[in-house]
């Protein structure tokens, strides 16, 4: 068995365009899929597909870490998170194939399963930019919670934090936990509510927002701080009483390394599209578990890193909770088939082999590429840029 060709497709599904990476073999009809999305770096990580795709090209796809060895190591430049996004989708891909070939589904080659099924949540308003990363209104993420809730969720994500200076006065603090306190009281004490702080704030105000929902208490306060300072992190846990999560913007063991050994959060939070694909983030996960650390891996993705992340989930003993985006656009498993059900704020395990799905390239050829819209450009009342 051997790589002919590695492909992908682009679908532009209006927050963000997925981007599917197919690998294909010399075997007949035997293919593997893998999801590289990153918003907007989808150009870069279609080229950079192609300028990783001669260095395993006729080689076997089952063997899954001399490839990942030879994709990291032999591009000379440690490759940052846009080279890591585009082995995360062709190491997906030789997941799927290698599963496939074998009969079996991924999270047999993961270590088989540990857990029955996998718990999941979701952003208020699904995929709609704004309703996600700008919940600034009390009445909007009541309703748009009772939204997520009716839907059989137990768990939901909310992005209230102000966009922040350096350091905010008693009015801002004030409304961020009125927001807070507001959310908590309409849901009730059964629902677990996370709060993503996306990185937009200092240590300083981040400690001062923290504290200040304390009461409410949230499952945990994510990436509360720019991911570059680790030290900055751990400051931070150690002056609050609620659990932080971070990670999302890290990638490779060794950049979650550091935050680890800091014991810099509770919470691991590796994207599967980039990290380096699902036995790299198993070995993060098998990393943070010597810490006690909990995963809850990144994934507001596509349907293809949703089989991704199930698969990860049913194998991985620290798993806390699993991120999904299922309700941004309408036609999304007319795009990608699958089987995946959805049971009680649950996902089932999928048992066909591979992943459990199958791109559908002539519904996402309906769907070609389109510039992300550039809600992420925000600025400070002054015109200083912010954190998004």
């Amino acid at each position: 068995m051997k790589i002919n060709d590695i492909t992908t497709v682009v679908v532009n599904a209006q927050m963000r365009n997925w981007v599917f990476v197919k690998v294909q073999t010399d075997v007949a009809g035997l293919h593997g899929w893998g999801e590289a999305t990153m918003e907007w770096k989808t150009r870069a990580v279609v080229s950079c597909v192609e300028d990783l795709k001669p260095m395993i090209l006729g080689r076997d796809p089952a063997r899954l870490d001399f490839l990942w060895q030879i994709l990291y190591r032999h591009s000379y430049f440690r490759l940052g998170p846009i080279g890591m996004t585009a082995i995360s989708g062709i190491e997906q891909a030789c997941c799927d194939i290698l599963a496939k070939s074998l009969n079996i589904p991924v999270y047999q080659l993961l270590g088989g399963k540990v857990r029955d099924k996998v718990r999941m949540y979701t952003h208020l308003g699904s995929g709609e930019t704004k309703a996600v990363y700008e919940s600034l209104d009390s009445s909007a993420v009541i309703e748009r919670a009772h939204a997520v809730l009716e839907q059989g969720y137990t768990a939901l994500k909310v992005v209230f934090v102000p966009y922040s200076r350096p350091l905010e006065g008693v009015p801002a603090i004030r409304r961020f936990a009125k927001l807070a306190g507001d959310l908590r009281n309409a849901v009730g004490d059964d629902i677990d509510i996370m709060i993503d702080f996306h990185g937009r704030t200092t240590t300083g105000q981040a400690i001062q927002y923290i504290n200040a929902i304390e009461e409410f208490r949230p499952l945990f306060c994510e990436e509360p701080v720019p991911p570059e300072n680790p030290e900055a992190m751990l400051e931070v846990r150690r002056s609050v009483n609620v659990p932080i999560a971070a990670g999302e913007r890290l990638y490779a063991r060794w950049g979650f390394r550091r935050l680890c050994e800091l014991e810099a959060c509770h919470i691991l939070q590796p994207d599967l599209s980039h990290c380096g694909g699902l036995r790299e983030a198993r070995r993060i996960a098998d990393m943070g578990e010597t810490y006690y650390m909990g995963v809850a891996p990144h994934n507001p993705n596509g349907p293809v890193a949703n089989a991704a992340a199930l698969h990860f989930g049913l194998s991985t003993p620290n798993l806390l909770i699993q991120e999904d985006m299922l309700g941004d656009v309408p036609w999304r498993f007319d795009v990608v088939a699958t089987e995946v059900e959805r049971k009680d704020g649950y996902w089932l395990p999928l048992e066909k082999p591979g992943l459990g799905i199958e791109v559908n390239e002539r519904e996402a050829a309906k769907h070609p590429f389109q510039q992300e819209i550039l809600q992420q450009m925000i600025f400070h009342e002054d015109g200083s840029v912010a954190d998004w």
